[in-house]
């Protein structure tokens, strides 16, 4: 029997745990990007945020 099954399994939680984390990341940052009452504190959460969804020169 192949062992890719087994290693799938043990890789897929913690893949879902970090896009999980990430997910949670992105939409505090946008969240304080939309409501921070602080013009400072809007534009650097908006610039958070272009760092973290930047693009890659491969994609």
């Amino acid at each position: 029997m192949s062992a890719l099954p087994q290693l799938l399994d043990g890789a897929l939680l913690p893949a879902g745990a970090a896009a999980a984390v990430y997910t949670g990341t992105i939409a505090a940052v946008a969240l304080t990007a939309a409501l921070a009452r602080d013009p400072l504190r809007r534009r650097d959460a908006r610039e958070t945020l272009k760092v973290l969804l930047r693009k890659t020169r491969g994609q």
